[in-house]
């Protein structure tokens, strides 16, 4: 038997190996997983309260038995009792490592919570809300034209405001006499239009005139985040906005990791499933609260996800959409009770819209930002790029639109990188490097400042420098390839080929120092071979599913370029431009859309006709299956150089001269023999 055990944190994605009886806070601390503790151990803060999972998990190669951690102990039972654990945590304190275990660290017992940047983008809407609130009059009863009340509150529906063919359900028809009587005859009526039948529904009513306001959440439900939006449905404010990482990721950072836990877990679906709708109505009750108002009157959601998160949203299996044809349980466009999501804090009779799924792996999400960016409107040939684990990409004009999804993985999330964290106060997320001295500088979340401006060491005493998020090691790489340290086939070059001693051996390979805090107590933070390998996956991957849709358009170029995505809002499009990630565009046509996905489904929300146009829309758009198409591979193999193995990127060229050099054989002295094209 084995005297060690590995444990797999998420959603950083360290590991490592530990004597069993191992501590989970001591194997955190020592990994530099970030994990809170202000107690030093002794169980009672509960800040370092994890989550194990268990089961079967194909991607990080490990099984994890039901016996993984020590049993609960009386400290945690103690605390249980007092102040009560959530099912399923445990105290990072208190649990022992027993074998090998996958441990998810939960967003608030993270020292650097995530900052989730999916806020609602400002932009026109045409309100129009599939949920309004109308005022009526009705006529009192009268015994010599005997008629029910509901009967004479539809007729007034029908005379005062054209609403006609409205359903009478028990719920309703209980409140409505009292109402009624109260109100002196007159009441407030909550009327649902949202239905494919063309009846009417009523969701509630008030007597006399009701001077609140009627709620709506569209909520972005993507793979590692879950973003919501509180709107006004009267006139279509965004009153709040917020964001908490999706808690299925401590069953599988991808979409493909969920499929198979689902595959190899019996109930793994379920307990999923749970997980995400447990995170929405907490995510509901959050928003309300920022705003200030009763979640109690949030009558309307509209839902976006890509097809794996709707599948498990909706509590189906998503096992087929793991293997060919990767068909989808349903692909239209949905309505039902929000109730049948267990959303127990919204109005009892609130209503729910999901927009429809384009293909297999091409989701309601990616309608959405159709919604959004309408391409299927413009004249010029636009490529729409979400960016996100699983990017999504639309091209098209006003002749055609096609779509694809690419399997992008974690990396521009900061995940599978040394130094990598979610977008937090501390993390690195712009740099630049002196092609001369090779000296960098950097902002970190939280800080106006840049590192080597007066102040910067005040300014970030509380956060310190923790790592390096996203859009910072896409912008990390991008600066080493122009200054010279990284060449284009990704490899670092040793201190005396590139210039600085910045550059430390690191095993067979190099490792260039971003920063160094271990003076101060901070941290070491270097960008590795193993984090310029795992960027280039991740955007050949992103680059070989523009190309493939380029090709079955017939062109060789694009005339705009829209970067949307929580994460792409953040992406600076020369830097994606000089590492690859996008086909070449002149600089000033690559833009930022923010989170179209999120402003897809306000549309959605604010506006009933915006559904009935998507619906359409996706009816027409086509899919191009990249995971069957032999060029896929082909344009991938290719985009792993830096920019492009054969693409000569004319349009970057005007405005970035990449230093050729090659660290292959001996650095610059070669580098003639493998000149970028161009």
């Amino acid at each position: 038997m084995a005297d060690d055990a590995l444990v797999i944190f998420t959603p950083s994605g360290k590991r490592g190996r530990f004597p069993l009886g191992t501590p989970v806070l001591t194997a955190a601390r020592q990994l530099g997983v970030d994990l809170d503790s202000v107690c030093g151990g002794r169980g009672i803060c509960s800040k370092c309260q994890v989550t194990p999972a268990y089961g079967e998990f194909p991607k990080h190669g490990v099984t994890v038995a039901t016996d993984a951690l020590s049993p609960w102990n009386e400290v945690e039972a103690r605390y249980d009792r007092v102040r009560g654990l959530a099912p399923g945590r445990r105290l990072g304190c208190q649990a022992k490592v027993m074998g090998d275990v996958v441990i998810d660290v939960p967003p608030e017992s993270q020292v650097h919570r995530q900052v989730v940047r999916k806020r609602a983008e400002m932009r026109p809407i045409t309100l129009d809300p599939a949920t309004r609130l109308v005022y009526v009059e009705v006529a009192e009863p009268d015994m010599h034209e005997p008629s029910g009340d509901f009967e004479r509150l539809s007729a007034a529906l029908a005379q005062q405001w054209g609403i006609g063919d409205v359903e009478p359900e028990p719920e309703i028809l209980r409140k409505l006499q009292p109402a009624l009587r109260k109100g002196d005859w007159k009441v407030t009526v909550a009327v649902n239009t949202g239905h494919r039948d063309g009846r009417h529904r009523i969701i509630d009513l008030w007597p006399g005139y009701f001077e609140g306001r009627l709620l709506g959440l569209a909520v972005d439900v993507g793979s590692t985040t879950i973003a919501a939006h509180l709107c006004d449905l009267s006139d279509g404010r965004v009153l709040a906005s917020s964001g908490v990482m999706n808690p299925q990721i401590r069953f599988g950072e991808d979409l493909m990791s969920r499929v198979s836990y689902a595959m190899m877990n019996p109930g793994g679906d379920a307990e999923m499933t749970r997980a995400v709708r447990l995170a929405i109505d907490a995510l509901a009750q959050a928003v309300a609260a920022e705003a200030g108002a009763d979640p109690g009157l949030i009558v309307e959601t509209v839902f976006v996800c890509n097809p794996v998160m709707h599948h498990l949203l909706l509590g189906i299996d998503p096992v087929e959409l793991g293997q060919a044809p990767f068909a989808l349980a349903v692909s239209g466009s949905l309505s039902f009770a929000a109730a049948e999501l267990g959303l127990a804090s919204l109005h009892p009779r609130a209503r729910t819209y999901v927009l429809p799924c384009i293909a297999g792996h091409v989701g309601a999400d990616a309608a959405a930002v159709a919604l959004s960016e309408e391409p299927q409107n413009s004249e010029a040939l636009s490529l729409v790029v979400d960016v996100g684990t699983n990017a999504e990409i639309l091209l098209g004009n006003r002749s055609r639109v096609l779509a694809c999804s690419s399997p992008t993985g974690p990396a521009f999330e900061g995940a599978q990188i040394s130094a990598g964290q979610r977008a937090a106060p501390g993390a690195i997320e712009r740099v630049e490097i002196d092609p001369a001295t090779k000296e960098p500088r950097f902002k970190v979340i939280g800080c106006d400042l840049w590192s080597d401006d007066p102040g910067f060491a005040a300014a970030t005493a509380a956060t310190g420098v923790t790592g390096i998020c996203g859009s910072g090691i896409i912008e990390a790489v991008a600066e080493m390839r122009m200054a010279g340290i990284v060449d284009a086939s990704g490899l670092i070059g040793s201190a005396a080929q590139t210039g600085t001693e910045r550059c430390v051996p690191e095993g067979r390979t190099h490792a260039y120092v971003l920063h160094d805090g271990r003076a101060a107590g901070g941290r070491l933070i270097t960008i590795t071979q193993g984090d310029i390998r795992a960027i280039q996956l991740a955007k050949s991957a992103l680059y070989a599913g523009a190309r493939l849709l380029m090709d079955e358009m017939g062109v060789e170029r694009v005339d705009r370029i829209v970067l949307a995505g929580a994460f792409g809002a953040h992406i600076s499009p020369r830097h994606a431009m000089v590492l690859g990630m996008i086909p070449d565009c002149p600089l000033d046509k690559v833009s930022s859309a923010g989170n179209a996905a999120g402003t897809g489904a306000r549309i959605a929300l604010l506006n009933s006709a915006a559904r009935r146009e998507i619906e359409e829309v996706v009816r027409r758009i086509h899919k191009v299956e990249t995971a069957i198409e032999p060029r896929f591979q082909e344009h991938f193999v290719a985009a792993n150089a830096i920019p492009h193995a054969t693409d000569p990127f004319p349009e970057l060229a005007k405005v970035v001269t990449l230093p050729e050099v090659s660290f292959n054989t001996g650095g610059a002295a070669e580098s003639g023999r493998r000149r970028r094209r161009g």
